[in-house]
């Protein structure tokens, strides 16, 4: 949302009042007036970060609180890091990202499902500070409409109501500036890829702005058949008719048709060539079909009262229909492991069919009222807030029988049985309302912040046979304390907690599933220096998520104990020197089930290890290059954990440049051509994407 000028003021005021810490303290007892100043720096939702080191993030705490003063473990990824990277989706863009695997399940063009701590991140994904909705999973938002990615790493459900425990990943769309700029190109890479976009920003007056952004890719990957015909359109609007109020609209529209990925067994990858192998397609190119459309529009006001409150609110509809048809690769748990998903000659692949169909709706609405107040020489920065979610789903799952394929000579045209042997039919309805209270507290270099936050939730309808209607409700909250040193560091402690709801029956018990409940102790110290520009974090955490829900297929579920993670994070953003830019990370993670068959087992998919580090120079004459690797750590590949996945390093390569207005771009994704299995799981393995080179040409004005 979007703060006031008083509240930029205010900002301001005190960060210039930490400079000068010693001055305070000589003379606490008296307060101190400041006239109001006029920043050229802000902390503005709509401004677009210029470098690789963001200022601001608001997915913490809905406020202007800078992101080195923030108690909890924040990365902002920019557009300028996104565009040197070349990243096309969600995944890439977050590579870099301390704590983050980007791509865990390889190339899918479906949709993006990072891990943050361990934890799936497809019930994290957030566009601008409003929860995605979609009750089979996460949809993929277009990263070309996007002008940066903040990932909040564990529970912060006391603002932001039932959510993931992994954290939050908001993707803040491109918002209209108040300068005029634009860019039309063209794009192709390696795989057959081509793209054409363009992203133009008209401000006709000071009080009015607007921009609009449109993308369409014909996307391919190193499977010939894995493709997804997609175009998008982005529009924003700023008006701000007075000096105390701005409203922007933002909305858009995608259309696409992912193919869904098969896999591959597990035997296969152990008895032949794995570079020729992650290039076959098990699947069937006459019958695998994919037809998606979402569509978002929303509304942003902020609001200076005469009372010197100010009121914030942000609205979003939504609208998410996908009908698509794909094959899977069928194991048979009586088979042994080495065998699981070839016949018992071991000449062919077991498939599986599926068809999928998805009419959803959402509405999300929060507004808040946020002021400063002061008591002695305590600042209170209030946030008062009520937070409204209706979702409304209905979908249809059938799963099919399908014919075996040949693995070494695969010939397509078999079509699976039309008669499902598995359906099920919901029409579920979801309903969540909150409020909530943020109080942070300022006194001298001290820092404290206290949220408390009560939530309702509804479901009702229809799963299948089952009818559901359920109430649960939720009390969370979150606490840190801090203290900002003369020096630029602060560390700080905090906790937070988290809830989720499920929906239906655990069919092993009987009994209906409770809401996934997680907490999150947090140990850290951030850096910022004061003669270079740059931000240092580190972090300790311990984090546990309580009766998570597992699916054991063919739509059985259960509720299991509880999983925890505990790890360290490292990550430096940096200008080193004029003209260079550099991103690091390192990230440890242990994860542990426990209670249930898996007891004591790891998490799927959660690297013990990651590491990353990314150097970009600009050379002043036009030419700016970079290169980075990626450090992947072994893990296992499902919760039963019969799948060791082996460590990678990827080397990562981009550069540009610039004459005039045209600006010519090259990148190279994983340069020496490793190859990985990005997942193994109850669906087949999944390999990483191979060596990809990509280039494309912009005229800028």
């Amino acid at each position: 949302m979007l703060p006031s000028a008083r509240s930029i003021c205010l900002s301001g005021a005190s960060l210039l009042a930490l400079s000068a810490t010693g001055a305070m303290a000589q003379d606490v007892g008296q307060p101190i007036v400041l006239d109001p100043i006029v920043l050229t720096a802000t902390t503005d939702t709509a401004a677009q970060q210029e470098g690789y080191i963001a200022t601001y993030g608001q997915v913490a705490t809905k406020s202007d609180t800078p992101l080195a003063e923030t108690q909890q473990s924040i990365s902002v990824v920019t557009s300028q890091q996104i565009e040197d990277q070349g990243a096309r989706n969600l995944g890439q863009a977050l590579n870099y990202t301390a704590g983050v695997l980007g791509e865990p399940v390889g190339a899918d063009p479906r949709f993006n499902d990072p891990t943050i701590r361990g934890f799936p991140g497809e019930r994290a994904q957030y566009v601008n500070g409003l929860r995605q909705l979609r009750y089979m999973g996460a949809p993929a938002f277009e990263t070309y409409g996007v002008q940066q990615v903040e990932v909040l790493r564990g529970p912060n459900s006391s603002l932001y109501g039932a959510g993931s425990p992994a954290g939050i990943i908001n993707q803040v769309q491109k918002r209209a500036q108040s300068t005029d700029f634009g860019e039309a190109g063209l794009g192709y890479d390696s795989n057959g890829s081509g793209q054409l976009f363009f992203d133009v920003n008209r401000a006709p007056s000071e009080v009015l702005s607007w921009r609009l952004t449109g993308i369409a890719r014909d996307m391919k990957t190193q499977i010939d058949e894995l493709t997804n015909k997609r175009g998008y359109l982005g529009a924003a609007l700023r008006w701000s008719p007075d000096a105390v109020t701005t409203i922007d609209v933002i909305g858009s529209y995608t259309k696409d048709a992912p193919i869904s990925p098969p896999g591959v067994p597990f035997p296969l990858t152990r008895i032949t060539d794995e570079k020729d192998l992650r290039e076959v397609y098990f699947g069937e190119p006459g019958f695998d079909d994919s037809d998606r459309k979402m569509a978002n529009f929303g509304v942003e006001i902020s609001h200076e009262l005469e009372s010197g409150w100010t009121l914030d609110q942000g609205f979003r509809f939504e609208k998410f229909d996908w009908e698509y048809t794909g094959h899977y690769i069928r194991l048979d748990r009586d088979q042994p492991e080495e065998d699981q998903g070839l016949t018992p000659d071991g000449t062919a692949v077991t498939r599986g069919a599926n068809h999928q169909l998805e009419n959803t709706t959402g509405i999300n609405l929060d507004t808040r009222l946020s002021n400063t107040l002061t008591t002695g020489t305590v600042t209170h920065d209030v946030l008062v807030g009520l937070d409204i979610r209706q979702f409304d789903a209905e979908t249809t799952t059938q799963f099919l029988t399908a014919v075996p394929i040949d693995w070494s000579d695969p010939v397509y045209g078999a079509t699976p049985d039309p008669v499902p042997w598995y359906e099920n039919v919901s029409d579920i309805k979801q309903r969540q309302v909150g409020l909530y209270l943020q109080d942070e507290i300022s006194w001298g270099a001290w820092r404290g912040s206290l949220a408390l936050r009560q939530d309702w939730t509804k479901q009702t309808g229809e799963n299948g046979t089952e009818v559901i209607d359920q109430s649960d409700s939720a009390r969370t909250g979150r606490a840190g304390l801090s203290y900002v040193m003369a020096n630029g560091v602060m560390p700080y402690a905090s906790y937070s907690t988290s809830f989720d709801p499920e929906i239906g029956i655990d069919d092993t018990t009987g009994e209906t599933l409770k809401p996934t409940e997680a907490e999150q102790w947090e140990l850290g110290a951030k850096y910022q220096p004061a003669d270079y520009d740059a931000l240092f974090t580190a972090a300790i955490y311990g984090l546990t998520q309580e009766n998570l829900t597992r699916n054991l297929g063919s739509g059985v579920r259960r509720q299991v104990g509880e999983v925890k993670s505990k790890g360290l994070e490292l990550e430096a953003t940096a200008e080193l020197t004029q003209g260079w830019d550099v991103r690091a990370s390192y990230a440890y993670n242990k994860t542990e089930q426990v209670g249930g068959p898996e007891d004591g087992l790891e998490l799927p998919n959660a690297p013990r290890h990651l590491a990353s580090l990314w150097l970009d120079h600009d050379f002043d004459n036009g030419f700016r290059a970079g290169g980075g690797l990626r450090h992947i750590g072994s893990r296992k590949g499902d919760f039963a954990n019969r799948f060791d996945l082996d460590s990678v390093t990827l080397v990562d390569l981009g550069a540009s440049y610039t004459q005039g207005n045209i600006e010519a771009t090259l990148n190279v994704n994983n340069i020496t051509d490793e190859v990985y299995l990005a997942n193994c799981g109850s669906f087949g393995c999944y390999y990483g994407e191979g060596r990809t080179v990509s280039a494309k040409v912009a005229y800028k004005w």
